[in-house]
């Protein structure tokens, strides 16, 4: 878990971000989540995620309000992937790990749920 303080109109919150992911998740998990009304639109372009890829999911529902990396980047723990915007705050969504972002699976303004895959990385 990573602490960070955001301010928001001026007033400062302590927030506390816990980074979700699985190297060896199953398949079945993925699918035995709860249907979508409609898809998200996806951002271009799309590397294909390897063997060894990690997924990076969304710790919180919300909007993607900026995508902060770009396919192909290589990015080190913790760097920013993507902004989500809950709860009238910002919230990052961090590399889990030091790798390269193979995909971007969400668009700008996409409305995200808890564990929704955001991105691929390698």
């Amino acid at each position: 878990m990573k602490s960070y303080t955001i301010t928001v109109n001026g007033t400062a919150y302590e927030v506390t971000v816990e980074e979700t992911g699985s190297v060896s998740a199953p398949a079945a998990a993925a699918s035995a989540a709860a249907p979508k009304a409609a898809p998200a639109p996806k951002a271009a372009p799309k590397a294909a995620a390897g063997a060894g890829s990690v997924k990076v999911a969304a710790s919180v529902p919300g909007k993607v309000l900026k995508i902060a990396a770009t396919v192909g980047q290589a990015v080190k723990a913790g760097d920013n992937i993507v902004i989500l915007e809950s709860m009238k705050m910002e919230i990052p969504v961090v590399a889990p790990q030091d790798g390269t972002v193979a995909s971007i699976d969400v668009a700008e303004g996409a409305s995200v749920e808890n564990g929704d895959t955001l991105a691929t990385m390698n």
